[in-house]
Formats: C-alpha cells, structure tokens, sequence
C-alpha cells in the first residue's frame, strides 16, 4: 500500500483495514438475530446465551475493535496482522460457542485463548495513536478491557455449568 503513515493516509483508505471485521460482525449480528427467530418458540439457556454471543461479542465487539483500529493506528495494518486478529477472534469465538454447545470446557478454554491473544494483537495494531484521537483511544482500551475481563468470567461459568 503506498500509503504508510497514517497522517498521510486519506480517510476513505483508513477503513480499508476495518473491512473484514465490520462484515463479519455484521454478518455474526444477524446470524445471531437468526438464531434468537428460529428458537423463539423454544428457546433453551444454550440458544438464548449463543444468540446474545453471537450479537455482542462476536459482532459489536469485533465492529468496535476493528474500526477502533483503523481509525487509531499510526499506520495502516498490515494484511498479516488483519489476517492474524480476524483468525485469533473469529475462531476464538467459534471455539467458545462450540465448546459451550457441546459442554467442552477445552474447546471454551481454547477460544478464550485465542481470544485474549487476538485482543493483544488490537492493542498492538492500535499502539502509537495520535494525541486529538485521545477520547476514541480510552473508548477502544475500555472495550478491550471488558472483553478481556469477560474471558476468565465466562471460562469460570464453563466449568460452572459442566459441573451442575
């Protein structure tokens, strides 16, 4: 990309990098708006908290942090480390959903370590920001920071729910 620095990047080119994680959390949205329509008439714990993971967590959250990115790194993120956090988040995710479905506390203990470690890496991507961006910087930390906390929560409520 010929556009290195992120003073010199025009603003329709900064969210090239938020791409792949405003479709995929957006299709992840309506994915688990679909879920929460199929199982209404019979909703089950597992179906009603997958719906609401789907919508928050794999969508807002990825919309969030991906964007959140773009619009504060110092310099565009490379393709190998949007390659890197869309793979660690999306499968991350998977892992915990599928793990949760399946009451397999390794697999939600895998996905939340690839989800922490895709979290570093937005950090990373993010690091260097510039000063007139302060506010949207706290914003960004803050939502990193709630989903990084909500990881060994929801590992904890795993082995909660295989135990009952």
């Amino acid at each position: 990309m010929p556009f290195d620095d992120a003073a010199t990047v025009p603003f329709d080119k900064r969210w090239v990098p938020a791409l792949p994680f405003l479709a995929l959390g957006g299709l992840s949205i309506v994915f688990g708006g679909l879920v929460a329509a199929v199982t209404a008439i019979a909703p089950t714990r597992h179906t009603t908290w997958a719906a609401a993971y789907l919508v928050l967590v794999v969508g807002v959250a990825q919309l969030g942090i991906g964007v959140g990115q773009a619009l504060l790194a110092p310099r565009l993120p490379s393709p190998r480390l949007i390659t890197a956090e869309v793979l660690t988040w999306d499968v991350g995710n998977a892992g915990v959903i599928a793990g949760t479905l399946l009451n397999r506390v390794a697999l939600v203990d895998l996905g939340g370590v690839l989800l922490a470690v895709s979290l570093v890496l937005f950090l990373l991507g993010a690091r260097g920001h510039a000063r007139q961006k302060r506010w949207l910087l706290y914003g960004y930390r803050l939502l990193i920071t709630i989903v990084l906390v909500s990881i060994p929560i929801g590992l904890y409520l795993a082995r909660v729910r295989q135990s009952t």
